[in-house]
């Protein structure tokens, strides 16, 4: 079990790239076959959902199409529980079916967020489906439709997810030790 080190902090590998592979194409697969014939709209959460968001896409069969937007809510390690909207969605989201792909899940505040600012937008249907989620950290309730992997309440990095920006490349999920 190789720690690797960023920056200050000390990790181990947590989940392995074949395992997030392996439950990457189990959400296609679902959205697949819930989503045919709906043509919906991703809505990846950048800087951490773009390698989730890539793999996903890559692993949809039915038509869909992508686009980004940025939220922002951590720094370090640790969310800072306020959400700035960095930049939006410039597609008309009028009764489309949007997937918003988040790369974790924590209290929900993002989420919730960012289900407020796109309902005032009138879009069909709005469905979360995020790569991480941390059940005992919600502070409100969400409809997750699609979720890959929950996890403890560890901070992670890899698979593009950071420490500071630092660890995006890592193809596995590191989980942080405690030193």
């Amino acid at each position: 079990m190789d720690i690797i080190r960023i920056k200050d902090k000390c990790f181990r590998p947590s989940i392995p790239e074949a395992e997030i592979l392996e439950r990457v194409q189990a959400v296609a697969d679902r959205i697949n076959k819930d989503m045919a014939g709906k043509n919906p709209l991703l809505l990846a959460v950048l800087n951490g959902a773009f390698i989730f968001a890539a793999d996903l896409m890559r692993r949809l069969t039915i038509p869909c199409e992508i686009s980004f937007v940025k939220l922002a809510s951590y720094q370090g390690t640790t969310s800072t529980g306020k959400v700035t909207e960095v930049f939006g969605i410039n597609e008309d989201i009028t009764n489309r079916t949007i997937i918003i792909v988040e790369d974790i899940v924590e209290s929900g505040l993002t989420m919730k967020r960012m289900i407020e600012t796109l309902g005032t937008r009138h879009p069909e249907s709005i469905h979360i489906c995020t790569l991480l989620l941390k059940p005992d950290r919600l502070q409100v309730p969400l409809d997750i439709e699609y979720a890959a992997i929950e996890i403890p309440n560890d901070f992670i990095l890899g698979y593009g997810l950071d420490y500071d920006q630092q660890g995006r490349n890592l193809k596995d999920i590191y989980t942080i030790v405690e030193e």
